[in-house]
């Protein structure tokens, strides 16, 4: 990895800004991004796979559990089908769960809409302060603004949270010196 000027400066900036940020406890983060179902491989139109029904079915009529219809959210937001995602979020019983929060944020920014995105981020992040993919995201949404500070101190933050090697943090990082962002 090279370094600039520019990036040396940067890293100075956001130790300090990262300093400032309290320690908290650790938690553990297996988010990868979701494999492919029948959800996105087989439904059209917003459908969802019913594994107990062995058919695609509106998301609304099928059976699942809040789990499962998170799993089925998740993959729709993957696979850039916002409006099917935020749809089967909305099924979810407890609208105030972190990963519910999280994913709303998710969909926001991909769709260009970053403050609300931020908010539901900020939302997810007061009930779960570990939880390390909605720091990913929102600090991806940051590099995507521009804001380089803001998105180092979410990475920090991951670490000194235990998630130094997790998904999380690898794309955050990612976004930080590729640019890229998921």
């Amino acid at each position: 990895m090279n370094f600039n000027l520019a990036t040396i400066k940067f890293f100075g900036i956001a130790t300090i800004a990262a300093a400032s940020i309290p320690f908290a406890a650790i938690a553990a983060d297996t988010s990868d991004p979701p494999a492919k179902t029948k959800t996105t491989t087989q439904c059209t139109d917003g459908q969802v796979w019913d594994e107990s029904a062995n058919q695609c079915m509106p998301p609304q009529d099928s059976h699942l559990n809040d789990d499962a219809l998170f799993g089925a959210a998740r993959e729709l937001a993957y696979a850039g089908q916002y409006d099917d995602a935020l749809k089967v979020l909305a099924l979810m019983s407890d609208q105030a769960d972190p990963r519910v929060l999280n994913y709303k944020g998710f969909v926001l920014r991909k769709t260009g809409q970053f403050e609300p995105g931020l908010a539901y981020y900020q939302k997810a992040l007061a009930i779960d302060p570990d939880y390390h993919l909605a720091r990913s995201y929102m600090g991806q949404g940051y590099a995507e603004d521009g804001q380089l500070v803001l998105a180092h101190a979410q990475l920090v933050e991951i670490r000194n949270r235990g998630g130094k090697g997790t998904w999380a943090y690898r794309e955050l990082e990612k976004s930080l010196f590729e640019g890229s962002t998921y």
